[in-house]
């Protein structure tokens, strides 16, 4: 489909977690580069709002704990106030580690679903009387290749990532007669600090031997899926999971003989 000369969001009102680096950010920019005008939210106040400022009038930032309520109420006023509602939701920001079930810890197990699955609960429910104003909208939850197939270590994270595709599917079921799609992404390995060797010369080689595609994802290429997603070219799309893995989830390469 052929882009319109003024964007793919043209007049779109974007909140995105997450925002100040990685997925979040790439998101962010493509967003405002397609016509919207966006608010950045991250616990990163500073790098958050770089971001920001990098990208002019067309966006703001705020410090933003997705796992607190009553943020979520303060950043839905900030979109109203700045730029007059919510059309689009991107439930990106998350925290990840590696760790064994038998060494995982009731706290930490708490911290990762309040953050990867309260959050993005809170955030659904924050948005939605907004976006009904404006006659419907779209929310994109960022899930895992996590929540497709069992990874060692992931127990928290996966756990987690496995419940935001439940409810995203339970929201677009609740939503879609408000006018509201929701729908889901599944990245495989992508090019973040949150990769567990990035930054490691030479490991992207072995991680992704198996991958068909052979190599990490780059940010920029999930932030095209996002957008997808959040525009009017989905507008038939709700419920939709969307794996974007370098084709991992479809079957592993042997090794070479």
């Amino acid at each position: 489909m052929a882009d319109t000369p003024q964007g793919r969001l043209a007049g779109k009102v974007a909140v995105i977690t997450g925002a100040a680096r990685g997925q979040g950010e790439a998101e962010a920019r493509l967003f405002a580069a397609e016509g919207a005008s966006v608010v950045l939210t991250d616990v990163l106040a500073e790098e958050v709002r770089a971001v920001a400022d990098s990208l002019g009038a067309a966006a703001v930032a705020t410090t933003h704990d997705v796992s607190d309520e009553a943020a979520w109420a303060l950043v839905v006023e900030l979109a109203t106030e700045r730029f007059g509602g919510v059309d689009v939701l991107v439930n990106n920001a998350a925290i990840h580690w590696i760790r064994p079930l038998l060494d995982e810890t009731a706290p930490d197990l708490r911290r990762i679903l309040d953050v990867n699955l309260v959050g993005p609960v809170l955030g659904m429910q924050a948005v939605a009387p907004a976006m009904q104003a404006r006659g419907g909208g779209a929310i994109v939850n960022i899930s895992s290749l996590a929540a497709h197939n069992g990874f060692y270590g992931h127990g928290a994270y996966g756990s987690s990532k496995w419940a935001l595709r439940g409810v995203s599917r339970t929201a677009a079921v609740e939503f879609g007669p408000l006018g509201i799609r929701v729908n889901s992404v599944y990245p495989g390995m992508v090019d973040t600090a949150m990769l567990p060797s990035a930054g490691v010369p030479g490991t992207d080689t072995a991680r992704t031997a198996h991958v068909p595609l052979g190599r990490v994802g780059q940010p920029a290429e999930i932030a095209e899926v996002v957008l997808f997603l959040a525009s009017d070219a989905s507008s038939y799309m709700s419920g939709a999971e969307l794996v974007v893995d370098g084709g991992s989830l479809a079957g592993r390469v042997p090794p070479a003989r």
